[in-house]
């Protein structure tokens, strides 16, 4: 392209520009009604809803103390094999499992039926902080008679358990692992700061509970199979690995019996929340001005198109 060619483009670029400044000083009015009215709409929205808290707590899975039984499972993981023992498998996951069983369908309906959530979690529609007390979603709960409304079907609006775990996994459970250091963070979302916080430190103690239960019942059920096989064999060498294979079982029942935070270790425990997580009101106020601000120069290109192809020109509408 010649030199007078990219000059004459280069003035047609400056011209176009030009235009377009033109345009939106010439529209600047309705640029600014909309900016004020889609400001307006996004501070109702904000103000409108309700403030959303979460209490955090950051735990690290506990480590197993695993040289004694490490020996066991080497020296004599073969011979059980052979007896028809299981060992327990590998340990080291146990923090990965208590993590997925906190996220379980089954695990949450307990927990939320257990603790009489159903009512804070789905009957409320936010909290009164000045006066301590729910605000009920009246459409769907009558907080008077304590009981469930029905829809136009006649049916009860009482969550059923489908609904009840998919909605608190959803809108409130929080669970992030940090693959670097192991650490894991639990988080409550509500409401109500403090239910938020007595949620997320009931959620823990379940699972610390559950999978308590959960081992002391497995080295229970493996002692009694253990001590069947020790009286039915009079081979010395199997006599001791079943010895030793009780032994850890016993060890493990200990272990589970005398440690309070069995499976995670609080590591920072959970602050009443004072601060709310959502509506997050300053990025809501600032999209809305972007919007305005997009709608009224859109408003202004159009008007401008218009009187173009009315033919009228744009500089007698300054």
């Amino acid at each position: 392209m010649s030199q007078s060619g990219q000059a004459k483009y280069d003035i047609e670029d400056e011209i176009d520009l030009k235009e377009i400044f033109h345009i939106i000083w010439v529209g600047r009015w309705y640029i600014l009604i909309a900016i004020c009215l889609f400001t307006l709409v996004g501070l109702a929205y904000a103000l409108y809803k309700k403030n959303i808290y979460q209490a955090n707590v950051l735990v690290i899975p506990v480590q197993e103390e695993t040289g004694h039984l490490a020996s066991i499972g080497s020296q004599l993981g073969g011979l059980a094999n052979l007896a028809g023992v299981s060992l327990g498998g590998d340990r080291s996951n146990k923090g990965t499992l208590a993590i997925e069983i906190m996220r379980s369908n089954t695990f949450l309906k307990d927990f939320i039926l257990r603790n009489n959530l159903v009512k804070p979690l789905f009957a409320v529609e936010g909290w009164d902080p000045a006066e301590s007390r729910w605000i009920y979603d009246t459409n769907r709960y009558n907080p008077e008679s304590g009981t469930w409304l029905t829809d136009d079907e006649g049916e009860s609006q009482r969550p059923s358990d489908w609904e009840m775990v998919t909605v608190f996994k959803e809108d409130h459970l929080r669970i992030a692992k940090n693959d670097d250091t192991g650490m894991v963070t639990v988080g409550i979302r509500h409401y109500s700061p403090e239910l938020s916080k007595e949620i997320v430190e009931t959620l823990l103690s379940d699972i610390n509970e559950y999978m308590r239960r959960q081992d002391v019942e497995e080295s229970e059920a493996r002692i009694e199979y253990l001590e069947a096989k020790l009286r039915d064999t009079s081979i010395t060498d199997m006599q001791k690995m079943f010895y030793q294979l009780i032994e850890s079982e016993t060890r493990t029942l200990m272990l589970a019996n005398a440690r309070k935070e069995y499976i995670f270790e609080t590591v920072d425990p959970a602050l009443m929340p004072e601060e709310p997580v959502e509506p997050k009101r300053l990025i809501i106020l600032i999209v809305a001005v972007l919007l305005g601000a997009g709608t009224g120069v859109f408003i202004a290109l159009m008007k401008a198109l218009f009187i173009t192809e009315k033919g009228v020109d744009l500089e007698s509408t300054d």
